[in-house]
């Protein structure tokens, strides 16, 4: 490198720029992760990921295989993750990852943070649609996720009866194009 710190954030890159104005800055992005905490140690972690603006993209049998079939197929690229409960709406999917390592040296890979193992699911799966329907670069999902740190079996069991009733709830979301008209100005 050229001895400067590398610029890492988007408002770092267009305010480091001379001929941009000073006083504009970009709004900062505020991380939803639990400030601290190590999420590729074990434990069982609910996730949530949209499609791109929330549209009900999930709309053909193809197009819910490959996402599935990406999703079960994480264990054999993440040996320490075991999958549990799992839904595909319309708009999003819901499951749990749990994070299962080896003792220290007992392994022969690191440890995998959820966020390598949830944006490889986006990137598989997003590849895999748009090379069926040959739109390459399309994005299919949105930029983040969202988790939540399942802290007990009281806690699993909550999530996984959201998941297995969310199905049940879609015709009530708000994202669900039959319910657009109902939405207030």
């Amino acid at each position: 490198m050229n001895g400067k710190k590398p610029l890492r954030t988007l408002a770092e890159r267009v305010n480091g720029r001379d001929e941009m104005n000073s006083d504009f800055k970009l709004p900062k992005r505020r991380s939803i992760r639990l400030k601290g905490y190590d999420y590729s140690q074990n434990g069982a972690y609910f996730v949530t990921a949209c499609t791109k603006d929330r549209q009900p993209t999930i709309n053909s049998e193809i197009i819910r295989e490959i996402i599935r079939k990406t999703w079960e197929n994480l264990p054999n690229y993440y040996p320490n993750v075991l999958l549990d409960e799992f839904v595909i709406m319309p708009n999003h999917i819901h499951g749990i990852i749990v994070i299962q390592n080896n003792p220290v040296g007992a392994g022969l890979r690191p440890a995998r943070k959820l966020s390598e193992i949830v944006r490889a699911f986006k990137s598989y799966s997003s590849r895999e649609i748009n090379r069926h329907f040959n739109s390459p670069g399309r994005s299919f999902w949105q930029r983040n996720y969202y988790d939540h740190i399942i802290r007990n079996e009281i806690d699993l069991s909550e999530k996984r009866k959201y998941i297995c009733e969310n199905p049940l709830k879609w015709g009530i979301d708000e994202y669900n194009p039959a319910n657009l008209h109902h939405k207030k100005p």
